[in-house]
């Protein structure tokens, strides 16, 4: 399968489906370009009218082992001719999820829940800390995204997420995190002393009614628009956790199995969460997530006191094994490194060429590009990154919808699978898009 686009974007069959779309779902999703997908291999894709794309968004970083891998897809085919659900039920699978998982992560993380969405893990992880502890109060950062369930939701910290939807769930405050590119103290990089962090006190003793409990953080922030803590700020925000006795809960639904660069991203900062949150990669496909943790933390409920009834069935549990064998035996995550490094470099000499390319930033295969209308200003531009993602997607590159604050970032995470070839050939389509758009 290679780029080759046969039709007019959208094509005729791609029209009729996103005409049905309109008439029988809601507009509540994404508002993304008109591919309609109907199979894909590795990292390429074919649309409904037989067009073929380079994906450069894992579906949204999902595909971490690439599209229908011969060896997973085999798996799924035996094990849907064996069994789908048996409620919790201990079946084969799911307890060979969990030992992968127990040993895969930090010594500290004993016990692992297997469930069905990253949003559940969440909610879990916010109703054992709470139990596990004497307060209640959690504290979450502007600009996070933690799913869309609500207490996944109220730790959010973006409008869009939580618009309309209030009351939300009471216990939780806010501080700023590290967007160093529009930082909001008005600091310099290399030159802020790292304030962000000496700013959590005077939010804990401004919004706090003494009674916190837990810290939850993404390892970077994916919704706000890819944005990477600077050196020192994860080792930091884990000391100031540990110094106050209050569990520290990591989201990895989106940056771990690999993604960015390493097996999970806590690694790049040599710290144990008690809580780690886990989704998307982790199967590659077959919904699943799990929450990892420490023992005395996962073991303050008793019998029945946290089910589901699709979390751990043998299927998803399954897929979840043999995507994190392949990330591990295809050495996966050494390759998102590599790529990512191969990808920023390049992206990096685009910088001075487009008055609209902002900010690059990244971890592995993870990387977002800020989009202005003018590099001085940093006037957020929604349209450009649309338009870009357009341009690219006339040419053969699937990307999603622009992300961040603004609507103004567009996001690249291809399978880690991905080769130099397909690389070097998704980066200059985005250079023609940049161009085309400038």
């Amino acid at each position: 399968m290679a780029i080759e686009v046969r039709t007019g974007l959208p094509g005729p069959k791609a029209k009729e489906y996103l005409e049905k779309s309109r008439l029988y779902e809601p507009r509540c999703m994404s508002e993304q370009v008109g591919l309609v997908w109907k199979r894909a291999k590795g990292v390429r894709v074919e649309d409904v009218d037989g067009n073929e794309f380079l994906d450069f968004c894992s579906g949204v970083l999902v595909a971490n082992i690439g599209h229908c891998h011969p060896r997973y897809v085999a798996e799924m085919q035996a094990q849907c001719a064996e069994l789908f659900n048996c409620y919790d039920f201990v079946n084969p699978w799911r307890v060979a999820l969990a030992e992968k998982l127990v040993k895969i992560t930090s010594p500290g993380l004993t016990k692992a829940f297997i469930l069905t969405t990253g949003s559940e893990t969440i909610e879990a992880a916010l109703k054992l800390a709470r139990r596990y502890s004497t307060g209640y109060e959690v504290l979450a950062f502007d600009g996070s995204f933690h799913g869309r369930t609500y207490g996944a939701m109220t730790a959010g910290g973006k409008l869009g997420v939580k618009k309309g939807f209030g009351p939300l769930v009471p216990g939780f405050i806010h501080a700023p995190f590290p967007y160093c590119y529009r930082c909001p103290f008005g600091k310099e990089v290399g030159d802020c002393g790292l304030h962000c962090l000496e700013h959590l006190d005077w939010v804990v003793e401004t919004r706090s009614t003494g009674e916190l409990c837990a810290v939850i953080t993404e390892s970077y922030q994916g919704g706000a628009g890819s944005i990477v803590p600077p050196p020192g700020y994860m080792e930091g925000l884990y000391g100031w956790a540990k110094d106050k006795g209050l569990v520290f809960i990591l989201d990895e639904v989106q940056s771990s199995f690999g993604r960015t660069g390493k097996m999970f991203a806590y690694e790049h900062w040599g710290i144990e969460p008690d809580l780690l949150c886990l989704g998307k990669g982790i199967s590659s496909g077959v919904p699943c997530s799990a929450l990892v943790g420490r023992e005395e933390i996962m073991g303050v409920l008793g019998p029945g006191e946290m089910s589901s009834t699709n979390g751990g069935n043998p299927l998803s549990c399954r897929a979840a094994v043999t995507a994190i064998k392949i990330v591990e035996e295809e050495k996966l995550a050494a390759n998102a490194a590599r790529q990512g490094k191969r990808m920023m470099a390049a992206l990096n000499g685009m910088k001075g060429k487009f008055r609209g390319l902002g900010d690059i930033r990244g971890m592995g295969l993870a990387i977002g590009l800020e989009m202005v209308e003018d590099k001085k200003s940093k006037e957020p531009s929604a349209r450009l990154a649309k338009a870009v993602i357009q341009e690219a997607w006339k040419r053969g590159l699937a990307m999603i919808a622009p992300i961040g604050f603004y609507g103004n970032v567009i996001r690249i995470a291809p399978p880690l699978v991905i080769n130099d070839g397909e690389v070097d050939e998704g980066l200059g389509i985005v250079e023609e898009a940049l161009k085309a758009c400038d």
